[in-house]
């Protein structure tokens, strides 16, 4: 609009101009006309002819008369019709202009028309508009009240219902969310570790015995028991003492039982007796210095099976003392797993996992094989093995990652290095892979009984079997009060909370089991 305002104020100021211009040419025409019969010239006086030094007074006697110009009347007409037809073009061009500016003032004064037309259309629209959309929501709150009145709820219960309604739909779909991440999860970290796991193991090929707390030296006959014993039990009291070993000298037929938790000790007893069997003669001083001799025996014995372990391992040079303490674990054992043997295994595939891994092979290796060197002294030490061998590596200058690695293997301290994590891979495959270890038979049952009370304490639950020696559970639930996405939901919650609170080696499948059954009977 102002634009065209603006447009309208030039033409009519133009226009205006034009007028006075016309104006203006008329008025001075005539007095044109007079000037240019004026302008021509008229001399008034004639013009006389100069004259020469040469001639004389004859010749101002003989002088000719002025010149007159009269002024031409047809010149003068000339210059008044060439000033009439030039007003005349300049009057054609300004009517021109008039004509042209009357034009665009008429056609502009049709397009505000127009658009007055328009913003009085458009403001009765938005009107209309405004109109509806009141009658819109009018009809919208009469129909909220109608439903409300036909489903006899308000909307907030309404809003209730669509709510549950969407946290069920949402739950549904977390839960297939949640298996589907963890099965993708699951797929590929088996597949990596299985192809880590594989390359390590199959390059380790390691045969252990199961060990245990009893040894066993066979007789000749039955009547070097009675020799054994000694005159009112001397003999044997002097042997249990030296040694703190029990003899069990009783009906096994051909043999003496050697019992005791130190394998270095059992190990002499039964050297001792062994050297007393062999020389014959069985009295205190023999046995003492039979004792003496078995004890230097084993002490050289620990220091070579030692040394064999470290070059067994490739680990480099070790203190003497963790090398002897080293050595000792030979006679000590774990569920029946010799312990040296264990740690030889563990350095094998702590350094071959360090290397697939791209972490330091020295370290990983240097600290699988003394992970478990605390079980040497921890009849000698108060405090968890793992903390106890940290404590000797840093005593014995072995470098902080070796000796952090060695005390977080049972998680008594928060992990920070790869080669932790790694020495723990390595614990776990050596002392879980099958045949490694044997388990007692209380623990063997607190075990499975412990995991059939934590999946018990779960809603919905009706029955817990614990199977495959603790390796597997079943948990059937009740179809009428859980749904198949809770059911997923379960056994992600009972695989974490047996994660929280059992210690086991390898892994435990938490498998939920719900059926449904429809029963009827044709008569």
């Amino acid at each position: 609009m102002e634009i065209l305002l603006d447009v309208v104020v030039a033409g009519l100021v133009a226009g205006g101009v034009a007028g006075a211009i016309v104006l203006m040419g008329r008025s001075r025409g005539p007095r044109h006309a007079a000037a240019g019969a004026a302008a021509i010239p008229m001399p008034a006086r004639p013009l006389a002819r100069e004259r020469s030094p040469s001639d004389g007074d004859g010749d101002r006697a003989g002088a000719s008369p002025p010149i007159a110009l009269a002024a031409d009347p047809a010149t003068r007409a000339a210059l008044r019709d060439e000033i009439d037809a030039e007003l005349r073009e300049r009057r054609a061009e300004l009517a021109r202009i008039e004509e042209r500016l009357i034009t665009k003032e008429e056609a502009l004064e049709v397009r505000l028309e127009e658009v007055g037309r328009r913003e009085r259309s458009m403001e009765d629209r938005a009107r209309n508009l405004d109109a509806e959309g009141e009658k819109l929501k009018a009809a919208k709150r009469e129909q909220i009240r109608e439903l409300e009145r036909v489903a006899s709820l308000s909307s907030g219960q309404a809003r209730q219902i669509l709510l549950k309604e969407l946290e069920d739909e949402l739950r549904h779909d977390s839960a297939r969310l949640v298996n589907q991440i963890e099965e993708e999860a699951r797929r590929e970290a088996d597949r990596r570790a299985r192809n880590i796991l594989a390359t390590c193991m199959q390059r380790l090929a390691g045969a252990q015995a199961s060990e245990t707390t009893v040894s066993v030296v066979s007789l000749q006959s039955d009547d070097l028991k009675g020799r054994i014993i000694g005159r009112e039990g001397r003999n044997i009291r002097a042997l249990e003492m030296l040694t703190g070993i029990d003899f069990i000298v009783d009906d096994t037929p051909g043999a003496v039982i050697l019992s005791g938790f130190d394998g270095v000790r059992r190990e002499i007893a039964r050297l001792t007796l062994e050297r007393l069997l062999q020389d014959g003669r069985i009295h205190p001083a023999r046995i003492e210095e039979a004792y003496y001799q078995a004890r230097s025996e084993i002490e050289n014995r620990i220091i070579e099976v030692g040394e064999q372990a470290v070059l067994e391992a490739n680990v480099g040079t070790l203190h003497p003392e963790l090398t002897k303490l080293l050595g000792r674990l030979h006679y000590r054992t774990s569920y029946g797993q010799n312990v040296l043997a264990h740690s030889i295994e563990c350095s094998h595939l702590a350094a071959m996992l360090a290397a697939e891994l791209g972490a330091s092979t020295r370290t990983a290796a240097r600290a699988a094989l003394l992970h478990d060197i605390g079980k040497a002294v921890t009849h000698e030490v108060e405090g968890p093995h793992a903390i106890v061998g940290g404590q000797l590596a840093r005593r014995y200058n072995e470098p902080e990652a070796v000796a952090h690695a060695m005390e977080a293997h049972h998680n008594e301290v928060a992990v920070r290095t790869i080669e932790a994590v790694i020495v723990q891979i390595a614990d776990s495959i050596s002392g879980a892979r099958p045949g490694a270890r044997g388990e007692s038979l209380e623990n063997y049952t607190k075990r499975l009984r412990d995991l059939e009370e934590i999946a018990m304490r779960h809603e919905g639950v009706e029955k817990v079997y614990a199977m495959q020696a603790g390796r597997e559970i079943r948990v059937i639930v009740e179809p009428e009060h859980v749904d198949d996405d809770t059911a997923a939901l379960l056994s992600h919650r009972i695989a974490r909370d047996v994660e929280r609170e059992l210690e086991y080696a390898g892994q435990i499948k938490v498998t939920v089991i719900r059926e449904s059954r429809s029963v009827d009977y044709a008569k």
